[in-house]
């Protein structure tokens, strides 16, 4: 009896070993898992679009079958999760490839010449548009129109400053517009005039909306090419999803029937609009694997760099002025509220220390007074924190969604505008995760590039780009490699409440990942920038190779 249950038992392992699965795929190589509890692996199976197993070569070797398609990445090269960019203004970012390119201009000359330069290509009469200009790169002098008015006579120029909350209009925009020099001042913005009362060109945050409804719509097309441009665009820099701010969802719904998605988004809407969000998932509801929603955009203040974001104190350049609030408190409360109230979710714009504290201190009434559930708030930059308020991101469940790049080019010059005390606590990575805070990393692209590499590189060496900070900048606030690379990867998908289908590779989990050229936890943290993205995959189909 014995020996026929054990000639049993040998068939029964023999049939079992012929029975294994074959995978699709299989990848080997030394693989960063973003997974707790097996965070380092040799490789990984693929089924379709998700992965089936993760483990060591031997595991893996038992999922290859004559049909399987086995890649092999070199010694030294690192395979990640799919880097996800927490902040972007997508569609934007892709018109941005296309037109001026101002944000290295070092100087006057340089920016007028790069105006110059592209204005000769474009029809008259065409638009001209983004930019991305730092006024910081020439010492802090604001651009007018007076500058540019000679080059640019028959275009109207709109081009933005690289954060997005400040625009210089040409004259010929202006007369396009209809906007004089007795046009009104408006709540939470700025007409910036000279002396005589002239408009010089300069508009800050809501007084830019009086020329945005002046400037033509783009065409369907011209919205899909900037689309694909923009996707083929953060491939090569390994991101796999995005997080749109708001803005451009029925672009988004084209590439999505048409089939053409190669990144896949997390779509958000203005808070203003959470009705209309609402009624959408009601009747269609959150959207699959490429296209989710169910995040509503709204801004507390400005931007440090155009003096407008809200501090207890004044700026240290600028007496009396310590920006403000681009919404009342009592309107920002209603709609928060409100959306809370329908089950979405609200990420909103907070910079200085004041937003940032009154921000929280609405996410924690409006919490008590919607009851409990798993709401998820974000703080999106979450830039300048008051020390009292950072044990307050973990204790009240808000993501700190933020943006490591910010630091190392605002550390430039910050502290001539809040001084050093209040930078101590700029950018307060390693604080916020002390104190138990999800940190999730994004780019806000257009205004800084979507490069997590780059992100990673400053969350861990803060080393501002004009190379002054050779040991970083506020150094205390340093994180590590891995606590950078989550924040890219399973944090980021949690912001999103994606955390179930992506953000690691684990089996169950899409095919998202990215190898890189070199171990980016093992090199000098000075070198990571440099390291290059040789794949990127998505639902185990490559959408970038370097040649």
């Amino acid at each position: 009896m014995k020996k026929i249950i054990l000639i049993l038992s040998v068939i029964g392992l023999l049939a079992s070993c012929k029975q294994h699965p074959v995978a699709d795929q299989v990848v080997f190589g030394k693989t960063w898992t973003a997974n707790v509890a097996q965070p380092w692996a040799e490789g990984f199976a693929i089924v379709g679009d998700s992965v089936v197993a993760v483990g060591s070569r031997q595991e893996i070797e038992k999922w290859v079958g004559k049909e399987t398609r086995v890649t092999e990445a070199e010694p030294g090269n690192l395979i990640v999760p799919g880097f996800i960019d927490c902040h972007t203004h997508f569609v934007d970012g892709g018109f941005a490839l296309a037109s001026v390119q101002l944000r290295d201009a070092k100087s006057k000359d340089e920016f007028i010449k790069r105006i110059a330069d592209f204005a000769q290509s474009q029809p008259k009469g065409t638009w001209i548009l983004n930019g991305d200009w730092d006024h910081e790169n020439w010492g802090g002098e604001l651009p007018t129109r007076d500058w540019i008015d000679a080059v640019t006579p028959d275009n109207p120029v709109w081009i933005n400053r690289l954060d997005g909350h400040m625009c210089l209009a040409n004259t010929a925009a202006l007369k396009a517009a209809g906007i004089s020099d007795k046009v009104n001042d408006v709540p939470g913005g700025t007409i910036v005039r000279d002396k005589k009362g002239r408009l010089t060109g300069i508009f800050k945050d809501n007084a830019m909306n009086m020329m945005y409804e002046k400037v033509p719509a783009p065409t369907i097309e011209q919205e899909d090419a900037a689309l694909q441009a923009a996707m083929n665009y953060v491939a090569e820099r390994g991101v796999t999803s995005a997080h749109n701010m708001s803005g451009y969802l029925t672009v988004f719904e084209r590439a999505r029937v048409a089939g053409t998605m190669k990144t896949r988004i997390y779509a958000g809407m203005s808070l203003a609009n959470w009705k209309t969000l609402n009624e959408k998932i009601k009747a269609q509801g959150r959207g699959d694997k490429w296209l989710r929603i169910g995040g509503l955009k709204e801004f507390v203040d400005g931007s440090l760099g155009s003096h407008t974001a809200a501090f207890f104190e004044p700026f240290t350049d600028s007496k009396g002025d310590a920006g403000f609030f681009v919404i009342s408190e009592a309107e920002l409360y209603r709609r928060i509220k409100s959306a809370d109230s329908a089950g979405l979710q609200v990420m909103t714009h907070a910079i200085g220390d004041k937003a940032i504290h009154t921000l929280l201190n609405i996410y924690e009434r409006v919490a008590k007074e919607n009851g409990e559930r798993d709401r998820r708030f974000r703080v999106e930059h979450a830039q300048h924190i008051h020390p009292n308020d950072i044990p307050r991101f973990a204790r009240l469940n808000v993501i700190p969604s933020m943006q490591p790049y910010h630091a190392i080019d605002d550390g430039r010059w910050a502290e001539k505008i809040i001084g050093l005390e209040r930078c101590k606590t700029t950018y307060a990575f390693r604080a916020l995760l002390d104190a138990d805070a999800r940190l999730a990393f994004g780019s806000d692209w257009f205004v800084a590039p979507p490069t997590p590499l780059e992100g990673i590189y400053a969350a861990v060496t803060r080393r501002t780009l004009d190379d002054k900070n050779p040991d970083g900048w506020i150094p205390e606030q340093k994180i590590t490699v891995e606590e950078a690379l989550k924040a890219y990867t399973i944090n980021a998908a949690f912001a999103s409440f994606e955390e179930g289908i992506k953000g690691s590779l684990q089996p169950g989990k899409l095919a998202d990942y990215v190898i890189l050229e070199r171990d980016i936890t093992e090199i000098e943290p000075s070198e990571i920038r440099k390291v290059s993205v040789l794949r990127t995959v998505v639902g185990g189909k490559p959408v970038f190779e370097k040649k």
